[in-house]
């Protein structure tokens, strides 16, 4: 599982380095790489495992909105394979960095299931709307929910 959040930088070219804590995930389900997308203001990362368990759904899922096949449009078929290479960096495509609005300093979460990867500048904005949530009692319910 993927769990914690840590800082990095993108290298000029676009790679990053995976770290160790999660390259041990992706390895113990036999893989070397990830699916990146994006969504919201980040990307997502999954282990090719995981990336076959979410096409599934999606292609159980009727196509009814216009909504729906948007969201497959670009989280689909925006997705791209990124393999690590020797020095365990992935190559973050132009894209999806664009995408993101990643430039230098980034921001990796671990959320069990995927792990996404933020700009620093992004991820600060998110932390702040979450403490707006929290003060607003917006979430408040959910999270007793969980038992927390």
């Amino acid at each position: 599982m993927f769990r914690g959040n840590s800082f990095h930088t993108v290298d000029p070219k676009g790679r990053l380095v995976i770290p160790a804590r999660f390259r041990d995930v992706i390895h113990a389900v036999g893989g070397n790489g990830v699916m990146l997308t994006t969504l919201e203001k980040g990307l997502y990362a999954y282990t090719f495992e995981q990336w076959n368990k979410i096409e599934a759904k999606v292609l159980s899922l009727a196509e009814t909105s216009t909504s729906m096949r948007r969201f497959k449009r670009f989280f689909i078929g925006g997705a791209h394979q990124c393999m690590c290479d020797k020095q365990s960096r992935i190559l973050i495509p132009q894209s999806l960095r664009e995408d993101a609005q990643l430039e230098k300093d980034i921001v990796l979460a671990g959320l069990l299931d995927h792990f996404e990867i933020w700009s620093r500048e992004n991820w600060e904005k998110e932390k702040q709307q979450m403490k707006a949530d929290m003060q607003q009692g917006t979430v408040g319910a959910e999270i007793a929910a969980l038992g927390l």
